[in-house]
């Protein structure tokens, strides 16, 4: 089941919107800030910081991929939109790594 739901994004079989606005920009941030903030609550607890960046940045393969997988939909379909989608995935993807 989950590497379906890798699979159907990576080859564009989802449309783009639902990629876009739910899997990058809904749930995308949610894991981030989640992740981000349990590694506050461990920062807090003084935990090694090996631990902590850990957890910060494990977010970050599922956010590339999210973030390729939009680009490689958008170029299939195209137009102003897709372009706009390609440009937002982009900033998206700069924010949750810098953040």
């Amino acid at each position: 089941m989950l590497a379906g739901f890798f699979r159907s994004r990576w080859q564009g079989k989802q449309p783009l919107d639902r990629l876009f606005w739910r899997d990058m920009v809904l749930v995308g941030t949610a894991i981030n800030i989640a992740s981000s903030g349990l590694a506050l609550t461990l920062l807090g607890l003084k935990l090694p910081l090996w631990l902590v960046l850990t957890v910060h940045l494990l977010p970050v393969p599922y956010n590339i991929f999210v973030a390729l997988a939009v680009w490689r939909t958008a170029e299939k379909t195209g137009g102003a939109k897709a372009s706009m989608m390609m440009l937002g995935s982009a900033l998206w993807l700069i924010a949750t790594v810098i953040a």
